[in-house]
């Protein structure tokens, strides 16, 4: 029997939902690991994030995002995982693809789970 594990992703920021091209991007750990040695290792936090190719049509929500602080982004992956960032804000410089009309979005936030 087959299992969908890929497919379209639903990105919603403070209730209002994007269009969003292929998939969305989400971490799986909330640390990265190194080994120091053998059997030895360090931690570092990392920051919580969500990214996307949003499509930038009439109802895009600029303003919303530029000025969010505090933001909640929910991401439901067609697997029928869900991943919920609080405290989520822009990052980095999304800027609009005139060629295609997209803008690639980058959140990072307090909080990530895994619903």
């Amino acid at each position: 029997m087959g299992q969908l594990v890929a497919g379209t992703t639903y990105v919603k920021v403070d209730g209002v939902q994007l269009t969003i091209t292929g998939g969305a991007e989400a971490p799986l750990m909330d640390v990265k690991r190194e080994t120091i040695f053998p059997g030895y290792y360090k931690e570092e936090e990392l920051a919580p994030y969500v990214k996307m190719t949003a499509i930038l049509g009439s109802d895009f929500p600029i303003k919303t995002l530029v000025n969010g602080r505090d933001m909640t982004v929910t991401t439901e992956f067609k697997n029928g995982r869900v991943y919920v960032l609080a405290g989520a804000y822009l990052v980095d410089e999304p800027s609009f693809k005139a060629d295609d009309g997209t803008v690639e979005l980058q959140f990072d936030g307090i909080k990530g789970s895994w619903q």
